[in-house]
C-alpha cells in the first residue's frame, strides 16, 4: 500500500515570522516511522519547496494521502490540497491530522476529506492503513472523525490510552533529506527538529495544547532522546512546548548527552520563566551543550494584570529574573508578547517601557487571537462566526479594537518598529549580514525585507478593510471583555 504524506504550503506569510521558521514536518516523519515499523513505506512531500502535488500523485499512486494541518490558518489550504488529491485520484483515501485538525475538526468536514485524526497520528494512521488494507470497518479505528457518506460524519471511540512516546520509532528523517538545506530557524540553516516531550500541564487561556492533551505531559526515555540528538545535525530546534519541565529528568538528560559527546553549534528550546528562575542549575547543566544557545519564553505581558488575564500563572518578577539569569549564563533570550485589541494607548506605552527597560528587543508581538480549541474561542464564537481562517495568523484582528482599527494598527506597527527586526533602527541590514556566511546574504536580505511590512500600519489596514469575510467585523461584547 502506497502512502503519501503532505505538508501543505500555508499560503499566508504576509505578516509574522513564518519565513524565519521553516522547520521540517516532524509529525509526518513520526507517522512515516510508525508506518515503516509495520512494513508500510511512505513518501513525504513538503509543498513549501519543490514540485507540486500533482506530479507526486502520479508518481506515487497513493492509496492513502495524509495531510498535515498544524495551524487553524491552514484550514482552507488543507481543503484545497484534499480537493486536488480527489480530483487527480478519486479513490485515494484522504486523512487530515495535526494539532489544529485534532483540536477543532469541524471546518474539515467536507466532501473531499475521508477522515480526521483526533489524536496522535503515529498511532492512528498505522491502524487506519491496516484496516484499509485488510478490508476491516473503519469505525473500529480509534481516534477518528470519520466521513460515512454524504454529509454524515461519526466519531469513533477515543484512543484507549495515551500513546507512550517511546512506542514510536525515531522520526524517518531520511524522507525529507531532499529538503534539508531549505529548513531554517532564525539565522540558522539547515536545522533539525527534536521532540523530547509532548503536552503541557499549565492552562493558558490562549493555548489549545493543554486542552487537547488534557494537561498531560509525556516524555521520551533518556536513551531515545540521546539517540535522536546524536542523529541530528549541528543546528537543533527542540519543539517541546515546555522544555525542562521535570528538573531531575532534565539534569539526567544533560548528563547523558555529555557522556555521548553530543554538542551542537546552535540550539533553541522553549520554556517558562518561572521554571527557569526557580532552577538555575538547569541552565548551568545545559549551557555547554551548544556553542550558541537560545531560550524562547512565552513572555505574553508586561504586567501581572496582563499575565493573569491570560491565566499564565506566573509573575512579571519571574520574567525579569529568568531573563537576567539566562543572560548571565550566556543564553540568547527571545520570546513573544501578546497584544490585546482591548488595549488603550497606555497599555502600548507600558509594553514599550518594559521592553526598553529589560532589553527585550529580540521579542516578537502577536495579536491575542482566540484559537480554535481554546476556551477563549468558545466564549467568542458568536463574534468570530464568519471570519476567514487566514486571519487566525495572530497578525489580524477578528473584532473591532477598542481604539479603532486604524489607531490600533498604528501602535501595533510602532511596537514592531521598536524591535530588533527594524532595519532602520538600531540594527541595520548590514549588522544582520555580518552575523551570517556570505552564501546566506541573499536569503537573509529577502527575509528581512519581508518583515519590514509588519512595521507599516497601512499594510494591516489594507487587509482589514478588504478582508474576505462573511460578515462585517463586530465590536467585542462587554461581557467578553470582562472575561
Amino acid at each position: 500500500m502506497n502512502v503519501l504524506l503532505v505538508r501543505p504550503d500555508p499560503g499566508n506569510e504576509r505578516f509574522g515570522l513564518g519565513p524565519f521558521f521553516r522547520a521540517e514536518p516532524l509529525g509526518l516523519e513520526y507517522v512515516a516511522a510508525a508506518l515503516r515499523a509495520r512494513g508500510v513505506e511512505s513518501t513525504v512531500v513538503d509543498e513549501r519547496f519543490g514540485q507540486g502535488l500533482a506530479s507526486w500523485i502520479r508518481r506515487v499512486r497513493p492509496r492513502v494521502v495524509g495531510i498535515s494541518n498544524i495551524h487553524a490558518l491552514e484550514f482552507d489550504r488543507v481543503l484545497e490540497t484534499a480537493r486536488t488529491v480527489k480530483r487527480l485520484s478519486p479513490e485515494t483515501f484522504v486523512l487530515v491530522g495535526g494539532h489544529a485538525a485534532a483540536a477543532y475538526p469541524g471546518p474539515l468536514e467536507a466532501p473531499e476529506v475521508d477522515a480526521v485524526s483526533l489524536d496522535d497520528g503515529e498511532e492512528i494512521a498505522p491502524a487506519l492503513v491496516e484496516a484499509l488494507e485488510k478490508g476491516r470497518p473503519l469505525t473500529g479505528v480509534e481516534g477518528l472523525r470519520l466521513h460515512v457518506g454524504g454529509s454524515e460524519w461519526t466519531t469513533t471511540p477515543p484512543l484507549s490510552r495515551r500513546t507512550p512516546l517511546d512506542a514510536v520509532p525515531l522520526p524517518a528523517r531520511d524522507l525529507v533529506e531532499r529538503y534539508r538545506k531549505r529548513y531554517q530557524c532564525l539565522l540558522f540553516r539547515p536545522i533539525w527538529v527534536v521532540e523530547t516531550a509532548r503536552g503541557c500541564p499549565f492552562r493558558c487561556s490562549f493555548c489549545s495544547v493543554w486542552s487537547l492533551y488534557g494537561r498531560s505531559f509525556r516524555e521520551r526515555s533518556i536513551g531515545a532522546v540521546v539517540d535522536d540528538f546524536a542523529a541530528a545535525g549541528p543546528h537543533v530546534f527542540v519543539v517541546d512546548d515546555l522544555f525542562w519541565n521535570h528538573p531531575a529528568r532534565s539534569l539526567e538528560l544533560a548528563k547523558a548527552l555529555k557522556a555521548r559527546g553530543v554538542r551542537k553549534r546552535w540550539m533553541l528550546v522553549q520554556s517558562r520563566t518561572d521554571l527557569v528562575s526557580r532552577h538555575p542549575e538547569l541552565l548551568e547543566a545545559w549551557r555547554d551543550l551548544a556553542q550558541d544557545f537560545d531560550v524562547f519564553f512565552g513572555l505574553e505581558a508586561a504586567t501581572d494584570k496582563g499575565l493573569a488575564s491570560v491565566t499564565k500563572d506566573l509573575s512579571v518578577k519571574e520574567t525579569v529574573a529568568a531573563c537576567e539569569l539566562a543572560r548571565s549564563l550566556r543564553y540568547g533570550v527571545t520570546g513573544n508578547f501578546l497584544v490585546d485589541p482591548a488595549w488603550d494607548e497606555h497599555d502600548f506605552e507600558e509594553l514599550w517601557e518594559f521592553v526598553a527597560t529589560h532589553k527585550l528587543q529580540r521579542a516578537g508581538y502577536t495579536i491575542l487571537t482566540p484559537l480554535p480549541g481554546t476556551e477563549l474561542f468558545r466564549q467568542l464564537s458568536s463574534v468570530l462566526d464568519g471570519q476567514p481562517w487566514f486571519k487566525y495568523d495572530m497578525h489580524h484582528v477578528l473584532w473591532e479594537p477598542k481604539l479603532g482599527a486604524r489607531r490600533f494598527f498604528e501602535l501595533y506597527a510602532e511596537t514592531w518598529r521598536r524591535s530588533i527586526l527594524n532595519t532602520s533602527g538600531e540594527k541595520s541590514l548590514l549588522d544582520w549580514l555580518r552575523q551570517v556566511r556570505p552564501s546566506y546574504f541573499p536569503a537573509l536580505t529577502r527575509l528581512l525585507l519581508r518583515t519590514q511590512r509588519m512595521m507599516k500600519a497601512g499594510a494591516y489596514m489594507a487587509e482589514h478593510e478588504e478582508g474576505i469575510r462573511a460578515k462585517e467585523i463586530q465590536p467585542l461584547p462587554d461581557r467578553a471583555l470582562s472575561a
